[in-house]
C-alpha cells in the first residue's frame, strides 16, 4: 500500500512524465525528511529538463531528485535541497540514490525484531549482503557486526552513519567492507570468527554463500529472503551440510502481490 505522502505524487509524476516524453521509471522512497525521487530514462538530461527536474523538486518539496540512465548505472543528483535520512536502531543513514531497502517501514522493523530475536547474545555477527545498515545498525548496538556488500555506496553510507553515531556517544560495534558475496563469498577461515550470520541476498539468493556457509562451523544462520523459491535452494544447501531449520516466519510486506518475506532461523 502506497503512503499517503506518496499517493499525492502520482499525479503530478504523471505530468512529469509527459514533460520527459512519456517513458522511463520514477522510483520514490518516503525519508524523514522528505521525499527521494530516482528518474530513471535513457534520456540524457539536456538543460530544459534539469530545469524541469529542478522546478520539481521545489514545487513539491523534494529532499533530493537524482537521475541515471538504467537499472544498475550510478544515479546523478540533480537538486539535492537537504540530504535524506532514514534510521535504522535509532541510527540516522543518509542513503545513497537509488539504495535497497525494504518496501514498508512496518515490514522493516519486524524484520529487524525477528534477526534479533533469532541472533539473541551472539558476541561477533557478520551481516551479509548488508546494504546500508537495516540490519547491520541495531544488531552493532548489542554486539560485533561486520557488514559486507557489493555496493560501495551503501557501505560508504553506513561507515558514514556508524561513525556519526559513535561521535555522539552511542555504542555501535560496526565494520563494513566492500565485497562482491556472488563471486566471493566468505569461506571456512573467515567465517570462523563468527558466532552467528545473517544474510539477507536480492531475489536471486546466494547459493555459493549458502554452500560456503555449509561447510563451516558457524553455529548459527540466521537468512532473510524476498523470493521463496531461492531461499527454498539455499535452505537445501545449508540442511545438506549439517544445519536444522529450527523456524521459518513468513512477512507479507508485499500488499496485494505474490511476494512475501521469509525470515529463518538455521542451527547446528
Amino acid at each position: 500500500m502506497l503512503h499517503p505522502s506518496l499517493g499525492g505524487l502520482i499525479q503530478p509524476l504523471r505530468t512529469l512524465a509527459r514533460t520527459l516524453g512519456g517513458s522511463g521509471r520514477y522510483d520514490l522512497t518516503l525519508c524523514e525528511n522528505g521525499f527521494d525521487l530516482v528518474v530513471e530514462s535513457g534520456t540524457v538530461p539536456d538543460m530544459e529538463l534539469r530545469e524541469a527536474l529542478t522546478a520539481f523538486a521545489m514545487s513539491h518539496d523534494a529532499a533530493r531528485l537524482s537521475w541515471r540512465g538504467g537499472q544498475g548505472d550510478l544515479a546523478e543528483i540533480i537538486v539535492e535541497r537537504r540530504r535524506p535520512l532514514l534510521s535504522f536502531g535509532g541510527i540516522a543513514v543518509a542513503p545513497p540514490p537509488g539504495v535497497f531497502l525494504q518496501p514498508t517501514g512496518e515490514g522493516e522493523r519486524h524484520l529487524q525484531q525477528l534477526v534479533l530475536e533469532m541472533v539473541g547474545d551472539r558476541t561477533s555477527v557478520a551481516d551479509l549482503f548488508s546494504g546500508c545498515g537495516t540490519l547491520s545498525l541495531p544488531l552493532a548496538l548489542r554486539t560485533r557486526v561486520a557488514a559486507f556488500d557489493l555496493d560501495s555506496p551503501s557501505i560508504d553510507a553506513l561507515q558514514a552513519a556508524a561513525g556519526r553515531a559513535g561521535g555522539s556517544g552511542q555504542s555501535v560495534r560496526l565494520s563494513a567492507e566492500v565485497r562482491d558475496l556472488f563471486r566471493r563469498p566468505l569461506q571456512g577461515g573467515e567465517l570462523s570468527s563468527f558466532d552467528a550470520v545473517v544474510f539477507d541476498p536480492p531475489r536471486a539468493g546466494a547459493a555459493a554463500q549458502a554452500a560456503a556457509l555449509a561447510e563451516s562451523g558457524v553455529p548459527i544462520v540466521v537468512a532473510v529472503s524476498c523470493n521463496p523459491a531461492t531461499f527454498a535452494r539455499d535452505a537445501r544447501l545449508l540442511v545438506d551440510g549439517g544445519y536444522a531449520l529450527e523456524r521459518v516466519v513468513p512477512i507479507d510486506q508485499f500488499v496485494w502481490s505474490h511476494h512475501v518475506e521469509v525470515v529463518a532461523l538455521f542451527r547446528r
